[in-house]
C-alpha cells in the first residue's frame, strides 16, 4: 500500500487544517508532521488513533529571551486525533541525550509536511549521536517493559499487545543483524531485514490481516515460538548492550550551529 493511501483523504484535509491553525495561532514553522502511531508502525485497527507528531521553529526573539518558555505545543485531543509537537530546541536537546524518538518520527512511512533539506540535516545528527548503544537500551526498555505488563505470567494474552513487545523487539534484532542501517519504523520493513522463524511469520500474518479488519482482535492462548523470540532478543540484548558503539557524543557546536541556521533562516511570522 502506497503511502497516500494509508490515510485517508478527508483525515489528511483535516490534520492538514490543525497544522495550518498551529502555524497560524502559535506563529511557528513546522519544520515537518508525521504519523507516529500504530499507523505508521504497520499494524493499525480500523479505529487507531492518529497520532501525529511534528517539530516546529519559531522567530528568533522567542529564543531570545530571560524567561524559560516551554517547548512544546500541544492539541486538545478530538476524537481520534491526537496532535503535538516539540520546538527545534527542545527537540535537538533530547536528540543530544539521545533520544530515538525523534529519529522515528523522521523515518515515518506516513509524513504530513516536511522541510526536506531541515529533516535531512536533523537526521544526519542524529545518526552520529542515536546509533546502536542508545538505540538498543531504548528498544530494550520498550520490549521489556511491554512484556512484562501484558504477557509474561499470563496465560491468556490480548493478542494485539503481542505487536507492542514484538517490534522493538524485532528492531534489537535489527540492530544485532543490520548493524550500520538505522532501524525503520514499520513493521513491514523491519521483518524485511531479520530471519524469523516460519511458525512465528505465519502467526504474525494471521494476527496482522485480522488487526486491519477487527476492532478487537481479543484474547487467546500466548504463543509459544513467539514469547521465545521476544524473550530471546531481550535476554541478547541485555547482555550484549553495554558493547555497543556510542557513536559520536561530542556534538553539542554541531547541534548549536544547525539549531542557529534553522532559526536565523526565520523570517516574521
Amino acid at each position: 500500500m502506497t503511502e497516500k493511501h494509508l490515510i485517508p483523504q478527508d483525515m489528511r484535509s483535516l490534520i492538514a487544517s490543525r497544522l495550518d491553525a498551529v502555524e497560524r495561532e502559535e506563529r511557528v514553522r513546522l519544520l515537518f508532521a508525521v504519523e507516529s502511531g500504530s499507523r505508521a508502525w504497520g499494524f493499525p485497527s480500523p479505529d487507531s488513533d492518529y497520532d501525529v507528531r511534528f517539530v516546529y521553529v519559531r522567530e528568533p526573539d522567542w529564543y531570545l529571551s530571560l524567561d524559560t518558555r516551554r517547548g512544546v505545543i500541544e492539541l486538545p485531543i478530538e476524537g481520534d486525533l491526537d496532535i503535538n509537537g516539540w520546538d527545534l530546541k527542545k527537540a535537538l536537546q533530547l536528540l543530544l541525550k539521545p533520544n530515538p524518538v525523534l529519529l522515528e518520527w523522521i523515518r515515518s512511512p506516513i509524513v504530513y509536511r516536511a522541510d526536506r533539506d531541515a529533516m535531512h540535516k536533523i537526521a544526519g545528527l542524529g545518526e552520529k549521536v542515536a546509533y546502536q548503544r542508545p538505540s538498543a537500551h531504548h528498544y530494550l526498555h520498550l520490549a521489556e517493559s511491554q512484556y512484562r505488563r501484558f504477557i509474561a505470567g499470563e496465560t491468556r494474552v490480548a493478542l494485539k499487545k503481542y505487536f507492542y513487545s514484538l517490534r522493538p523487539a524485532l528492531a534489537l534484532m535489527w540492530l544485532r543483524t543490520n548493524p550500520d542501517a538505522p532501524v525503520p519504523m514499520n513493521l513491514g520493513e523491519l521483518r524485511g531485514g531479520v530471519s524469523l522463524p516460519a511458525d512465528v511469520s505465519g502467526f504474525l500474518d494471521e494476527l496482522l490481516a485480522k488487526k486491519a479488519v477487527s476492532k478487537e482482535l481479543g484474547d487467546g492462548v500466548r504463543h509459544e515460538a513467539l514469547d521465545r523470540l521476544i524473550e530471546n532478543e531481550i535476554e541478547v540484548a541485555r547482555n550484549n548492550v553495554t558493547d555497543l558503539p556510542v557513536g559520536d557524543t561530542e556534538l553539542l557546536e554541531e547541534a548549536n550551529a544547525l539549531f542557529r541556521e534553522i532559526v536565523g533562516g526565520q523570517h516574521e511570522l
